[in-house]
């Protein structure tokens, strides 16, 4: 463990930098959030062709021994009819995620609501579920509502999440530049 830590100690910098292009990443996407966005549907679309392409040969390559190969087929069509709709149809994919995500809020926090006043005589502070349900409900009413914003926020949980990162990889930087003086 010793050994590990410095190996680790030597190359301090490594995460140094780790965490300083991670600052940068979420300060782009903070600042450029539809940028941000954009270049996530298009690395999916990207994915979602690949992914499609796989499934299809193996489709074609289950035909022999698989009645149902098909499926298969039908799955890597779909995924390839996805990856291009996100590719040369950004905006109309990313509407359709977000009112997905929209729908789901609503009919989820409604399921919980309706749990909540079913469990009302069986547990106690069954309120907490219902309030999920309705918070859930209110934010996909929100979202529905407002879908550049769910996009917005997307981007926004990004950018933070990738400045959080990026400054723990400097407190970890710095502490093993530390160790490295021992």
């Amino acid at each position: 463990m010793e050994n590990l830590i410095r190996v680790m100690a030597d190359h301090w910098w490594v995460p140094l930098l780790r965490g300083i292009a991670a600052i940068l990443f979420g300060l782009m996407a903070l600042i450029w959030p539809g940028l941000t966005v954009y270049a996530l549907l298009l690395v999916f679309g990207a994915y979602a062709i690949f992914d499609g392409v796989m499934a299809i040969v193996m489709a074609f390559r289950r035909r022999p021994a698989d009645d149902r190969w098909w499926a298969w087929a039908l799955d890597g069509a779909l995924s390839v009819a996805i990856g291009l709709m996100a590719l040369f149809w950004p905006e109309a994919t990313a509407l359709a995620f977000i009112i997905w995500m929209a729908a789901w809020g609503v009919v989820a926090g409604i399921f919980r609501i309706i749990a909540a006043i079913r469990l009302r005589h069986e547990i106690e502070g069954e309120w907490a579920l219902g309030l999920s349900g309705l918070l859930l409900v209110v934010w996909g009413v929100l979202l529905a509502l407002v879908p550049a914003a769910g996009l917005l926020g997307i981007a926004w949980l990004i950018g933070l999440f990738a400045l959080l990162i990026g400054g723990a990889m400097i407190v970890l930087a710095l502490r093993l530049k530390g160790l490295k003086a021992v």
